[in-house]
């Protein structure tokens, strides 16, 4: 081959990798501990098993950012970003994302002061409370579904999970719905040691939301059919385990 020929292919050969690799920003907020920052790097389960999927694909290159929530949701409004991470489902979501498979099970429930002493056997123990919980978020959204069942039930949304853990510790609210996970995480954070956990409502998946605005369909297939395949080689299961999480089963479309 001569230098000529040899120099053009090496140039289709570029073109051609640069034609086919995408970039995708995936954006999520301090969310501990499944996502939050270490030394300015974002971190966590959902990193790691979205950079393992990516590079599986071959194509797919992934940029991670830690937002203020809101801020994380209008970037991918506006394209800025292509999917949020880990998030659980919801109407409202369904309507505006595609999904991944499914890459965790946790739970939501409630917390409240070690000194109650009362025994949360149904939901309907949490009538005539105040309860805090964090929003806009899932999370809000599922007390807000709550609350139609118990009319006499109090909301105290908060601008962030911290706040209403506070509050519960000071005895300025009565009870917190959060993720169980999240929770325990913010209590050994804020050292907060009169906090209990006393009810568990439902569990919960949480998953990767891509725009169905700026995200091709057959990306996502992409995607999950990479997370499949590594789903089966355990390598999803090694990296939840590592972080003591549960892994939820494959969930097909």
């Amino acid at each position: 081959m001569n230098i000529k020929l040899f120099f053009w292919v090496i140039i289709f050969v570029f073109n051609f990798i640069g034609l086919n690799s995408l970039e995708l920003v995936f954006n999520t907020q301090e969310f501990a501990p499944f996502s939050y920052n270490i030394d300015g790097v974002v971190s966590g389960p959902g990193v790691d098993v979205i950079t393992a999927v990516c590079e599986k694909t071959g194509t797919i290159k992934p940029t991670f950012n830690l937002l203020p929530w809101t801020r994380a949701q209008q970037e991918v409004k506006d394209g800025k970003a292509h999917a949020l991470f880990l998030i659980g489902k919801n109407k409202e979501r369904e309507e505006t994302f595609y999904f991944s498979h499914p890459i965790i099970i946790t739970e939501y429930g409630f917390f409240v002061t070690t000194d109650n002493k009362k025994e949360f056997k149904d939901i309907v123990d949490f009538k005539e409370m105040t309860v805090g919980v964090y929003g806009p978020s899932n999370t809000a959204t599922t007390l807000e579904e709550i609350k139609e069942k118990i009319k006499d039930m109090k909301i105290d949304q908060t601008v962030d999970d911290e706040s209403g853990f506070r509050k519960l510790s000071y005895n300025r609210i009565n009870a917190v719905f959060s993720n169980i996970d999240v929770g325990y995480a913010l209590l050994k954070k804020l050292n907060i040691k009169n906090v209990k956990y006393v009810y568990s409502y439902k569990k919960i998946k949480y998953y990767v939301g891509f725009s169905k605005q700026f995200v091709d369909k057959k990306t996502v297939d992409k995607f999950n059919d990479a997370y499949t395949a590594l789903y089966k080689e355990k390598t999803i299961k090694n990296i939840i385990d590592g972080y003591q999480m549960v892994i939820a089963p494959l969930e097909w479309f």
